[in-house]
């Protein structure tokens, strides 16, 4: 078997799968200028500029995985429905949700089960295009069906050539994992080093090439056998992951769990209270860059003093759907959140438009949108991302964006050439500011800490310096958060590697609106001469919604 060299380190550099540990725990705190990490500078705001002030509690709904509402640093600062008496099986406040005590749970049913893997938007698209059109020929089809067939022929060429693809991946993994243990047996120890991995003898071809491999690509990059041992069984994991759920077009676990009528959009009394779900890592990460309490002294601090999580389980081990994307955002806002966090996207889209509505009705209930910018090193000006707030429909009387909304790319902890992280999507028109997302120390399920990386991370950061602008200057309306923030962006004048290129140096201006960094620091001062100026109507910590 010929192995890729590039597709293992592909897979090792990509997500939390990295090796290196390097990055200062609480940097996405720390300041440019005192501690020579671009930070947001939370620290230096609540010692130089905040010390002493009153605040205002603000809700920050969390649209996600799912998040751990026990965990030790962030149980106190969950979100807790007022009108809902916990456990009784009543719908209390009459919201049309049962128990929801810390918020809700769109990718459940009603008999507790809850949705892990689920495939992307491109294979469930394709499902639905095969359905309609196999055993179909073109010239059968009205002109509006041909534009369809075609897109859906495209599609399933993307899906059937990644599945060859990860079907050759997947067993140079197999490979690893079944040699491994004949390595170990003839080294003689559970966890022999390189230099006695290497030293080994012997005239079984698969056994060399699993020992070059070890060599190259985890014991070059200083990992130990056990480490490999663990990275090995993830990546069965991930790409096992990938070809019975993401990319399989026969997999499709809504009807049995969820149990909603799929293809109606507008529905909305579905789900679970479930907050928290199989696979909370993501959105407990998420949640805890936020507002993890300052405190308490454990684990780490999150970006925001005075907040109230809300988990809102969206998105499952897979692409989200807009069906659900739109309910959430739409609960989030009908019970008092003033900022709604979403790390997460995808390259496809089934209903962009009820999404649309829902950017819409947040919109009208001053509520601030912050979505990660994704982590394809693409250029969100040319390469599609769902959801964005661009509108479909455009007229001349008509808003042609979501003024609420904002994207965040991530930034690396390094300062010159290597400050925007390499995975991170850009743009000059739709990415709107840089964050830090990479190496970031956060909350994880059952008391855990660990370090992600991605533009998931970066959105959280901005959110909760947003929802620090919220809840010291409560009169602010989300369209002046979101311009704060924007206008006080610390500025970067050296020029930086361009995510996916070979090395092309840019200046930030050239990648995103602002050219520069979220700065906490700058955004409170700027705040204090806005005090007092076009002053927004409160939101309650339960809000009287305004309906479309």
């Amino acid at each position: 078997m010929k192995i890729k060299l590039f597709t293992l380190m592909c897979f090792l550099l990509s997500g939390t799968f990295i090796f290196a540990q390097d990055a200062p725990e609480n940097w996405f705190n720390l300041d440019a200028s005192q501690d020579n990490v671009t930070g947001v500078s939370t620290e230096r705001t609540y010692k130089e500029l905040l010390k002493g002030r009153t605040s205002e509690t603000v809700i920050v709904a969390v649209i996600d995985s799912g998040v751990d509402a026990e965990h030790e640093d962030l149980k106190d600062v969950m979100w807790v429905n007022p009108g809902e008496i916990a456990g009784n099986g009543i719908d209390d406040d009459n919201n049309g949700y049962i128990d929801d005590i810390h918020g809700w749970n769109f990718i459940g049913g009603k008999n507790g089960k809850n949705i892990g893997p689920d495939a992307l938007e491109i294979t469930r698209l394709t499902a639905m295009g095969k359905k309609k059109f196999d055993g179909k020929s073109r010239d059968s089809l009205s002109k509006k069906e041909k534009k369809e067939f075609d897109k859906y022929i495209k599609m399933k060429k993307v899906i059937d050539d990644k599945q060859s693809e990860l079907a050759q991946q997947s067993g140079i993994w197999y490979m690893l994992d079944e040699q491994v243990p004949n390595i170990i047996k003839m080294a003689g120890k559970d966890d022999p080093s390189a230099e006695e991995v290497k030293a080994l003898e012997t005239d079984d071809e698969k056994i060399k090439e699993a020992v070059a491999l070890l060599d190259r690509v985890f014991f070059a990059r200083g990992a130990s056998m056990k480490d490999a041992i663990g990275q090995i069984a993830g990546a069965k994991g991930y790409f096992d992951g990938q070809i019975n759920s993401m990319y399989n077009i026969d997999f499709d676990p809504r009807a049995e769990i969820v149990g909603d009528d799929y293809t109606n959009s507008n529905e909305k009394y579905y789900g679970n209270n479930d907050v928290k779900g199989p696979d909370a890592g993501h959105g407990t990460h998420v949640a805890g860059i936020i507002g993890a309490i300052r405190t308490n002294d454990l684990g780490i601090k999150g970006v925001a003093d005075n907040v109230r999580i809300m988990s809102v389980r969206t998105v499952p081990d897979g692409d989200e759907r807009d069906k659900d994307v739109a309910n959430a955002i739409r609960y989030a806002v009908d019970n008092g959140a003033s900022i709604i966090n979403m790390s997460f996207g995808k390259s496809y889209s089934y209903d962009k438009g009820v999404v649309d509505r829902a950017v819409k009705y947040a919109k009208k209930n001053d509520v601030l949108l912050v979505h990660a910018a994704g982590n394809s090193n693409a250029d969100n000006d040319t390469a599609p991302n769902f959801p964005n707030d661009k509108y479909d429909k455009k007229g001349w009387f008509k808003p042609k964006s979501a003024k609420n909304w904002m994207e965040i790319g991530a930034l690396s902890y390094k300062p010159g050439e290597d400050a925007i992280a390499s995975f991170s999507n850009y743009g000059k028109k739709n990415v709107d500011i840089f964050a830090p997302g990479y190496q970031i120390l956060s909350t994880t399920p059952e008391q855990g800490y660990e370090k992600f990386s991605g533009t998931s991370m970066a959105a959280p950061v901005c959110a909760g310096v947003a929802a620090l602008l919220r809840s010291y200057y409560p009169d602010l309306t989300a369209v002046q958060v979101k311009e704060i923030i924007m206008n006080s962006a610390a500025p970067q004048t050296q020029k930086v590697k361009k995510p996916g290129s070979d090395g092309e140096l840019v200046m930030m201006s050239d990648i995103s609106v602002t050219g520069g960094v979220v700065s906490a620091y700058n955004a409170v001062k700027l705040a204090e001469k806005t005090k007092g100026k076009k002053k927004g109507k409160k939101r309650s910590k339960k809000a009287d919604v305004v309906r479309p």
